[in-house]
């Protein structure tokens, strides 16, 4: 019988590591390993050779950068997808993508099953897995972490060493950790105590705040319709405007969140995120459409903008209502064009300010000097009718008042004349 074929989402890390050979191991598998380039860097070095040691037949290296920054970050960032108040969704955003391509290739090779290296207590689990159901449904899926028993980072790392599988995590430093181009996350570990202030020693891409040059800098953000075009005036492609503004704001200190954040699966967890380009580009959009939306948009954008994070997060992208929210964000982009600058300054973000030609804010209207387009006695009318609700509320109140009042003095005047005529009967008596 001719073995399974198999592709696994990979990513050479801890867990997709010790995969490999544990697929061929307990499933008989061949195992293609499919790693999506989003931005890791140097960690992609080395990748296809480990794969290739572990026991793989071959990993595909997919360069998906630019996707993920046209095709679902910028989206991301025109809806204002924020996830528990403070989480940008840097690991989150890059998942429906990498399942994406990993299916592709699952179809394009003939694969008779599809699988990841997600644990049974995360997100990610549910992440790739409705992508599978979404563009693959005829496939199975084979989730290790719910098989077999392994069951911590320790345990990992002893059946790495068994096998002979290189690895970066330690017993001693046992941080998991996801990067791409949006963010550098961080869990495990001491974190798992949230009373527990982050090491030092833990931030990879972010400057310490105190640490960070006191004098600071500002960077000037461009948009048109709602999408990044710009930095300090220099147009570059979606890539560049992300690393680059990694960059500037990483060397300020700025873009580091500490979270305890609710995951799918019920529980709480802690996580350390870096995001700093992408703190700068929410920063300046929202600023943006502050100055060209109007209040009513931007209250119906503002209900839209958690459910998006929602979507994101639960990796529920392939589905009609992210592509609902997409044609109803795209219509509020339509005049979100324009500049903001903002002021990093160790670890805190400042309007320097904005400019838009679709602005709505005036100066002809709001000045305070005499002006020829607003007739100030108008307000008078306006406020009239505007408080009509609380003066007819106030009007209702008081008749009622009144009311109780009069039937409160009635009941008086009954009483009296009942004890009068009680008293003369008594006198009779």
């Amino acid at each position: 019988m001719k073995s399974p074929l198999v592709v696994l989402a990979y990513s050479g890390g801890l867990d997709t590591s010790i995969i490999v050979p544990w697929l061929r191991e307990n499933y008989n598998a061949r195992v293609v390993c499919v790693a999506g380039d989003v931005g890791q860097g140097e960690e992609l070095e080395g990748v296809r050779a480990k794969a290739l040691a572990s026991g793989a037949e071959e990993c595909y290296i997919e360069d998906l950068r630019e996707t993920l920054v046209t095709e679902y970050i910028w989206p991301m960032v025109r809806a204002g997808a924020v996830y528990g108040r403070r989480y940008l969704l840097g690991t989150s955003i890059a998942r429906p993508l990498i399942a994406k391509r990993q299916v592709e290739v699952a179809k394009m090779i003939g694969a008779d099953a599809l699988a990841h290296g997600c644990t049974g207590k995360g997100n990610d689990q549910v992440r790739f897995e409705l992508t599978y159901a979404a563009l693959a449904p005829e496939l199975p899926v084979i989730a290790p972490w719910r098989e077999w028993d392994i069951r911590s980072r320790e345990d990992a790392i002893a059946y790495a060493e068994a096998r002979g599988i290189p690895v970066t995590a330690t017993r001693e430093k046992i941080y998991s950790r996801d990067r791409n181009i949006w963010h550098l996350s961080h869990e495990g570990g001491c974190l798992e105590d949230p009373a527990v202030e982050p090491p030092r020693d833990l931030f990879q891409l972010t400057a310490h705040a105190d640490e960070a040059p006191p004098k600071g800098e500002v960077v000037t953000i461009g948009f048109d319709k709602g999408t990044p075009v710009t930095v300090n005036g220099e147009r570059l492609a979606p890539v560049a405007i992300v690393a680059t503004l990694n960059a500037i704001g990483a060397r300020n200190g700025v873009g580091r969140i500490d979270l305890v954040e609710d995951r799918m699966v019920g529980m709480k967890s802690r996580g350390i995120y870096e995001t700093p380009g992408g703190t700068l580009l929410y920063a300046a959009h929202s600023e943006l459409e502050q100055l060209v939306l109007d209040r009513r948009t931007l209250a119906a954008k503002d209900v839209i903008a958690p459910r998006y994070a929602d979507l994101v997060y639960e990796g529920r992208w392939w589905t009609t209502e992210r592509e609902a929210y997409d044609a109803f964000v795209s219509a509020t982009q339509q005049q979100v064009t324009g500049e903001v600058s903002l002021r990093l300054r160790q670890g805190a973000v400042q309007v320097a300010g904005r400019s838009s030609e679709h602005a709505l804010y005036d100066e002809r209207f709001v000045t305070f000097g005499e002006d020829d387009v607003y007739q100030q006695s108008d307000a008078a009318g306006f406020i009239r009718l505007f408080a009509l609700p609380s003066r007819v509320r106030a009007l209702k109140n008081q008749e009622a008042v009144a009311r109780h009042h009069a039937s409160q003095g009635a009941q008086n005047t009954v009483s009296a004349i009942d004890a009068s005529v009680a008293g003369e009967v008594e006198v009779g008596l």
